[in-house]
């Protein structure tokens, strides 16, 4: 009888084990994930790219742009800080490496009609980015927008006494050999020249790259900012993200929608063409009439989510030549558009300190919503153009 006992007992607790063993392999409950595997890291390639499993499910929310990717890739990410980098719409330049990469693109003219971009990386895969080129003063109120000490990547930049003074406003901010990443104090190889990148030889200041983990290579290693500085303090202390929502249902976007752009008049080479797409719920870019596309993929560049955003902008008067320096009053409010889900909202922008946020509301005042993905601001003057179709 003892016997019988015994067994009932040892078959009991085989069960339970069995029953447990199960429900913490195939549950995502907190006390399953306890006991599962870690997360497995990405793979590196023989030439050191990163590769993410495009497989696992994609649960985790990019605080930059509401974009979801794996945990995977979230656990990558958590171990860096954000990363403005200026890169040149210089016709010459393009086609760009690494646009289609960037977790939100702001684009202004740098000078004579030309445009030029600061790409923020976070989220997105490691990937070569360029050509990188110079600082502008307003540029500086965007990527201080991204919590503390944000990394910012550029080769010199502007640098008259006065009020369009980039270097000169980035050594006040105390960002000067710490999360300031100037070419002309880092270099090889971190940075390279690539002259014959696009197949032909171009002038010297369209051939600045780099790639996005070198330099958060440099950053933690050289100037000990990783996800947290020194002192222990996290990047996003103060940081205030937008708000997300998930793409429209089908029914409820536009069948069609084109947004025309143009930052300066005659300067048609620089003017821009967004076609909406029901099925993917993107936009796609024209750049002075013709696709605008990513060397790195070879595909034309996209976007979730359009911004415009109108400012006064005027020369600063610097005595720089042919005072090509220009100033965006950047702080205060504006008119706005944003562009979602094929549909047209009216907007306002507002932007009380250079490390506020810009805030973007709708006719009622409220907060808009972006759907998750990429953002794309186009920061016009007054005066500028946008026609929509």
């Amino acid at each position: 009888m003892l016997k019988d006992k015994k067994i009932l007992l040892i078959a009991f607790i085989v069960y339970f084990l069995s029953t447990l063993s199960s429900y913490l392999l195939f549950t995502k409950s907190p006390l399953a994930q306890k006991f599962t595997s870690p997360v497995p890291p990405p793979t590196t390639t023989p030439n050191g790219e990163i590769v993410f499993d495009e497989t696992l499910p994609k649960t985790e929310v990019c605080p930059l742009n509401g974009a979801k990717y794996s945990k995977q890739q979230k656990t990558w990410w958590e171990k860096h800080r954000p990363l403005g980098i200026m890169i040149e719409n210089h016709e010459n330049a393009r086609p760009q490496s690494g646009l289609n990469s960037a977790d939100i693109i702001y684009e202004a003219v740098a000078e004579g009609g030309i445009t030029r971009t600061l790409s923020i990386y976070y989220c997105g895969a490691p990937v070569q980015i360029g050509p990188i080129r110079s600082a502008r003063t307003y540029f500086l109120d965007w990527i201080s927008e991204y919590g503390d000490s944000p990394l910012y990547v550029h080769v010199g930049g502007a640098n008259t006494p006065g009020p369009a003074d980039a270097l000169g406003q980035i050594s006040d901010f105390g960002w000067n050999t710490y999360n300031d990443l100037n070419q002309f104090s880092i270099g090889f190889p971190t940075f390279w020249r690539d002259y014959n990148r696009l197949g032909h030889a171009t002038a010297t200041e369209h051939t600045m790259y780099s790639t996005t983990s070198k330099l958060w290579d440099f950053a933690a290693k050289n100037r000990k900012l990783s996800t947290k500085n020194e002192d222990g303090v996290s990047w996003d202390e103060g940081f205030v993200p937008y708000e997300f929502k998930d793409d429209a249902p089908s029914t409820e976007r536009a069948s069609s929608q084109g947004v025309h752009i143009e930052f300066w008049e005659n300067a048609g080479d620089y003017n821009i063409d967004w076609t909406y797409e029901k099925a993917s719920n993107q936009y796609s870019r024209k750049n002075g009439g013709t696709a605008h596309i990513d060397k790195n993929t070879g595909k034309q560049l996209t976007a979730k989510n359009l911004v415009v955003l109108y400012m006064q902008e005027r020369s600063a008067n610097d005595g720089y030549e042919n005072n090509v320096h220009l100033l965006y009053k950047t702080k205060g409010t504006g008119k706005a558009q944003v562009f979602m889900d094929g549909k047209e909202i009216k907007a306002t922008w507002s932007k009380k300190t250079r490390t506020d946020k810009t805030i973007l509301t709708d006719e009622s005042g409220d907060e808009i919503k972006f759907t998750r993905g990429k953002i794309w601001f186009h920061i016009l003057p007054l005066e500028g153009i946008v026609r929509v179709k």
